[in-house]
């Protein structure tokens, strides 16, 4: 018996006392047991196991040959073999087995442990506590340490698969043996090999599962590289399993490298009573205690052997257990020791509920010990399934569908004082809910480092962890945890550390500097207050007011030769039309709305049609009055207002009609542009259907080369009598930017589309203002002389 474990029998016996001494449980009875040992031996176990199911002193299992004692339950075995071993025999009888310290996930399965119930949480449960346990700690580069046996290869398998779920990686696994068929010598051997393992390794966190054969071993190899603290320089994390009585007769010395170390531990409580029962124990009185004088004669031989040598002769019970350290007996409830206590309680309960029962008093209706001792064991596992009760330390005890007992891990801090004396420290707990699920809680600043770290926590990674703004890049061949960072594009962000990916922004955000976070775009559009808008509004009204006042200076020298030359009426009609064309590019600045985005194109269209029509008129009737001087000519007819007037007029309503349709089908609306500019939302209008504005742009595009070719036919009239060669420059120039506009507004985006259409109207409208007007201003205004009749039919008088 390893002298730790001997609180799981106190415990055991401590509960049967409680029990015997409380009136209202199993009333007029009493409950007796016996404790066995199996050394951690199968054949042990299986001996000690039919044993129980004899008469006392004989191996008579199914027969009754005498006097036999009622066997209602057994509680062990402390380790998942055992229990299996046991079960493998009970099982034929019925008999309940509750374990108060096998955690193997195979014991829940009922078609093949149907009377086995688990007294400490299933072991599966354990294993997504480890890995919330490293997520916590941000812990993604790891070893395992397990026994080469079943158990231990349930163990690696079921945490590879969490660990693989959860991008964590183990950069290696640790087989330690539980047998060895040479000698001691062979282990030291074996125990060389391995140290490679840990004392080369970057990984500063080991995860160990096993049970206490194979801690052993690794405790003697912690043990013997403690001189060299480099090497020991780790974070433990252990499961429930080991719960520090890897130890013998040399005491702490072998626990000095899991000072710091994190352990699951089964649930615990303070069990009131206990500690004022450990006092009363004396080892003169040991009152049928047959372990206590040994226990007793250990505790003393053990102090001696620390360095007491001053250690009085008959030294009490109680400054014994002051003395004792820790690990080889712990004053408060072990883990173990807790369950075992909960077993005892399960299995009296359920016998009080059974004997309670109506069904077995209408059998029975004399409460007796002889009748209890006539009812079958196999009527007990109904109540024991149902059974549920809080115990006198306030917890509830039920078992689940599995015959588990319903219940968490505590989670540890293992702390080992140079004194050679360790202590516990309760730093979080792992607690399984049926409706939220499983609860993970622990306190950070309550833990102990290994001061191999300096009290700061720990990091145990392949590859530094990617900050916000960045994504890992897998390398080829190297585990998922060993990784490169890249950071995420600049339309793309990551806003948490170790992003796996980088995500897009929604359409009306953008990425931040540091790319870590969306933030809103802003809302452009051609502003008045742009440098871009206050350039364009100077220009349209510089050239509205210039338009003006050659419009001014035509109707107020309207009588002259040169202006009646040219039919008046077109060219106030060109000049009010150009005036508008100006003004007209003031709709594209400022934010678009409803209103603006249907004027903008049809007006600018309609008021561009109009023009190029009056140019295409004014240059018909220079052709015409050209034609008409000739003696004999026809075309004299032809020089009337209405027909230069009706060509306005019907090359505009083609326009007309275009734009129309456009407006009654599909018309334009504004709309937001999120995708042009990354930073910003264009507010634009949307053409609603482009084909119809290209195809109101296409008729436009027909008047004017239908002018641009009429006017290259008269270029050659002669200069003094028409305007001929100036209305073909200024339709040379009018094609030329309408031509480079198409091109240009196509690969445009955003507020450069718009910029480019007013820069268009602009220059378009400038070229036939300064061509087909300037010169007659120059000639009114600077040289009246030759604003004569005259002048004018010099050539052909």
């Amino acid at each position: 018996m390893l002298p730790k474990n001997y609180q799981h029998i106190l415990a055991f016996v401590f509960a049967v006392h409680e029990i015997n001494g409380n009136s209202k449980l199993l009333p007029n009875f009493t409950l007796g047991f016996r404790i066995t040992d199996n050394y951690y031996f199968g054949r042990t176990t299986y001996a000690t196991t039919l044993q129980l199911l004899s008469e006392r002193g004989r191996w008579t299992p199914n027969y009754k040959c005498d006097t036999q004692e009622k066997l209602w339950a057994i509680i062990g075995g402390l380790n998942s073999e055992t229990s299996i071993l046991m079960s493998n025999i009970i099982a034929i009888y019925k008999v309940p087995q509750l374990s108060y310290g096998s955690f193997n996930a195979a014991l829940s399965d009922k078609s093949l442990f149907p009377f086995f119930y688990r007294m400490v949480p299933n072991e599966d449960s354990q294993y997504k506590g480890i890995i919330q346990l490293l997520l916590h700690f941000k812990w993604k580069w790891i070893g395992l340490v397990a026994p080469n046996n079943d158990g231990g290869e349930t163990f690696v398998h079921s945490l590879m698969v969490l660990l693989t779920e959860h991008s964590i990686c183990a950069a290696f696994t640790q087989w330690i043996p539980v047998t060895f068929t040479s000698t001691g010598k062979g282990i030291l051997m074996y125990m060389e090999k391995i140290s490679s393992f840990f004392s080369k390794s970057k990984v500063n966190v080991i995860v160990v599962n096993g049970e206490v054969q194979a801690l052993f071993l690794l405790s003697i190899w912690l043990d013997k590289q403690g001189r060299n603290e480099s090497r020991i320089g780790k974070v433990w994390v252990m499961t429930a399993q080991w719960d520090f009585t890897a130890v013998n007769s040399r005491g702490l010395l072998f626990l000095r490298p899991f000072h710091g170390a994190l352990s699951f531990t089964i649930h615990t409580n303070e069990v009131p009573g206990f500690q004022d029962f450990l006092q009363s124990l004396d080892p003169q009185q040991p009152n049928g205690d047959i372990f206590l004088q040994d226990f007793y004669n250990y505790a003393i031989r053990n102090l001696q052997y620390s360095g007491l040598d001053s250690l009085e002769v008959n030294i009490t019970w109680t400054k014994l257990m002051a003395l004792l350290p820790g690990a080889h007996f712990e004053t408060t409830v072990t883990g173990q020791s807790y369950s075992t206590y909960n077993a005892v309680h399960v299995a009296a309960r359920a016998l009080d509920e059974m004997y309670s029962s109506r069904h077995i008093q209408k059998i029975s209706r004399k409460r007796d010990q002889g009748k209890l001792q006539n009812m079958p064991q196999w009527q007990l596992h109904h109540f024991l399934r149902t059974i549920r009760f809080n115990n006198n330390a306030g917890d509830e005890i039920s078992f689940n569908e599995n015959q588990d007992w319903v219940a968490g891990y505590d989670i540890v801090n293992c702390i080992v004082f140079p004194n050679e004396s360790f202590t516990r420290v309760k730093v979080g707990r792992m607690d399984p809910q049926p409706w939220t699920g499983q609860v993970f809680l622990i306190k950070d600043d309550m833990i102990t480092w290994n001061k191999w770290f300096n009290q700061t926590q720990p990091r145990s990674l392949c590859s530094e962890m990617c900050l916000s703004g960045y994504r890992k890049k897998e390398q080829e061949g190297e585990p998922v945890c060993c990784y490169q960072c890249t950071q995420c594009p600049g339309w793309m962000i990551s806003n948490q550390s170790d992003a796996g990916h980088c995500d897009k922004c929604p359409d009306d955000k953008h990425a931040n500097h540091k790319q870590d976070q969306c933030i809103p775009k802003t809302i452009y559009f051609l502003s008045i207050n742009d440098t871009l808008g206050i350039v364009s509004v100077f220009n349209s009204l510089c050239l509205s007011i210039i338009t003006g006042l050659i419009l001014v200076i035509f109707v107020k020298y309207q009588d002259t030769p040169i202006i009646k030359a040219n039919n008046r009426d077109i060219t106030y009609i060109l000049l009010i039309s150009l005036l508008l064309s100006f003004l007209c590019s003031l709709l594209f600045i400022g934010q678009p709305n409803k209103v603006t985005c249907l004027l903008r194109q049809t007006t600018f269209l309609l008021v561009f049609s109009v023009a190029v029509s009056s140019v295409l008129a004014k240059t018909i009737t220079v052709i015409m009055a050209f034609k008409a001087t000739k003696p004999g000519s026809q075309m004299r007819k032809w020089l009337r207002k209405r027909v230069t007037n009706s060509t306005v007029i019907f090359c505009s309503l083609g326009q007309l009609g275009i734009c129309a349709i456009w407006l009654a089908t599909n018309p334009p609306f504004p709309e937001l542009d999120m995708q042009s500019q990354s930073r910003e939302i264009i507010v634009q209008c949307h053409e609603g259907s482009v084909t119809m504005f290209y195809c109101a742009l296409s008729y436009m595009g027909f008047l004017a080369m239908v002018s641009f070719l009429v006017a290259f036919l008269a270029r050659n009239l002669p200069d003094s009598f028409n305007e001929a060669k100036f209305i073909f420059f200024s339709m040379l120039v009018f094609c030329s930017v309408w031509v480079c506009f198409v091109p240009t507004y196509l690969s445009a985006k955003g507020t450069y589309m718009v910029a480019v259409e007013i820069f268009s109207i602009l220059a378009s409208g400038t070229g036939l203002l300064s061509c087909i007007f300037f010169p007659k201003c120059y000639i009114i205004i600077l040289k009246p002389s030759l604003n004569s009749k005259i002048h004018i039919l010099s050539k052909w008088g």
